[in-house]
């Protein structure tokens, strides 16, 4: 059953078969080959893979982001960001980090901020001076930290998949990853503008002045906060505050910054309804998947071989790194999380991981997948929006990657960079 299983899908990927009908075809058929089991419990899978109440936070978070968008949010931040690192050498490549980092706790999702705001980001770049090859570049390897700072998608998804860790506790372990990442990417940005003397022109920048620029910001720049502050204190759930967030983002769009019309609503909801569609897809493609796994004794094999090898716990962090950067380059980070997580994490808990710390590496590794060729989904949109060939783009993204293997290094060696902060609010997992 795991051969069938296994030979179908790598089969159907190599061909270029979606990931999730991949996944669905794949354990349809290891179903109908496995005698005296019916058919009828992979449609059983589907419709349980979706019956979870947390779930109902992936909808309201994207609709918050869209709702965010109409109501010019994007400009609002580029415009702050922009005066506020402009000036600086390579200021525009610096607005571009901290704008998107801005979006990405709102958002949730890497490849919204670079078909969204990054789009806008690379244009601002171009006409400044700035390599095309190399704004399209520093606009994808920013755009992962989206599902690293929370709000995050695939961070409920993990924790629907992983009992040990909670949706509120991995929201607050992504926090300083996130940052440390964005810190990363400005820094390689800094030596990059001094090599080729990229600088900013003032005309460029919004001749407003600063305070006003950051009341102007402020309804956007609160919402995590909102978030997460409103979990912490125990106002809502994590569920009840992505409603909470819509509403919130309602209210910004259409009265604080006046630009959210009630005509662009239909537009808006049927944007969010087509990508919760496909994200929710996949969750329930995935839970095929996993259940499959599960019969076949798939993880319980993996785990038996690994523990055969008698690792070290430094030796295990080095595999399952190895193993999940090799996963990510041909996987989306969410069918990833629902495929790896169930085989992982048992491992992980009996080396003595925190539960956290395991996760925010798996997460940080299936997310730097989206910017690593040759498959990376990340490339792709950027290339499209931007225009620019892959290739070039590639080659200006070396020094970046290098960045982020090393934030990744750290994460992986030092657990207090994911556990602090929720060990400081009282968040054991």
């Amino acid at each position: 059953m795991s051969a069938i299983l296994g030979f179908v899908f790598v089969g159907l990927m190599v061909i270029g078969a979606p990931i999730a009908f991949a996944m669905l075809i794949a354990g349809l058929v290891a179903v109908w080959l496995k005698p005296g089991m019916p058919a009828l419990v992979v449609m059983q899978n589907l419709f349980s893979g979706l019956d979870s109440f947390p779930l109902l936070a992936i909808p309201f978070f994207i609709l918050a982001a869209e709702l965010m968008s109409g109501g010019a949010l994007t400009d609002v931040l580029l415009k702050f960001a922009a005066r506020l690192v402009g000036m600086r050498r390579g200021g525009l490549g610096h607005a571009n980090i901290l704008t998107l980092t801005f979006f990405s706790g709102i958002s949730g999702s890497a490849l919204a901020d670079a078909a969204g705001p990054g789009a806008m980001l690379i244009k601002m770049m171009r006409k400044a001076g700035y390599k095309d090859a190399y704004a399209a570049a520093l606009t994808a390897s920013t755009a992962i930290v989206g599902p690293i700072i929370p709000p995050s998608i695939i961070m409920i998804v993990y924790a629907l998949t992983d009992n040990s860790v909670t949706i509120t506790g991995l929201f607050l372990a992504g926090v300083i990853p996130g940052l440390l990442i964005a810190v990363s990417l400005a820094i390689v940005n800094h030596w990059v503008s001094v090599r080729r003397d990229y600088r900013s022109s003032p005309e460029m920048l919004d001749p407003s002045p600063m305070w006003l620029l950051f009341w102007r910001a402020l309804p956007a720049l609160l919402l995590p906060g909102i978030i997460l502050g409103g979990i912490h204190l125990g106002i809502f759930t994590p569920t009840e505050a992505s409603a909470a967030a819509v509403l919130y983002a309602l209210l910004v769009g259409r009265f604080v910054y006046g630009t959210l019309r009630w005509d662009m609503l239909p537009a808006i909801l049927f944007r969010t309804a087509l990508m919760t569609a496909s994200i929710l897809f996949i969750v329930a493609t995935s839970a095929v998947f996993a259940w499959v796994l599960t019969v076949g004794q798939i993880p319980q094999e993996v785990a038996g071989w690994i523990a055969g090898m008698n690792l070290s716990p430094v030796e295990l962090l080095i595999a399952i790194n190895v193993l999940l950067l090799l996963v990510g380059i041909f996987i989306e980070p969410l069918p990833g999380v629902m495929i790896m997580v169930p085989i992982l994490a048992p491992l992980a808990e009996a080396a003595g991981f925190h539960p956290l710390h395991f996760a925010i590496v798996v997460i940080v590794n299936l997310t730097l997948g989206m910017v690593t060729p040759p498959v990376g989904g990340l490339l792709f949109v950027t290339s499209v929006v931007s225009g620019v060939k892959m290739g070039p783009m590639v080659r200006e993204m070396r020094p970046m990657l290098l960045a982020l293997f090393i934030v990744l290094m750290l994460l992986t060696f030092v657990p207090l960079i994911s556990t602090w902060l929720p060990g400081v609010l009282g968040y054991r997992n």
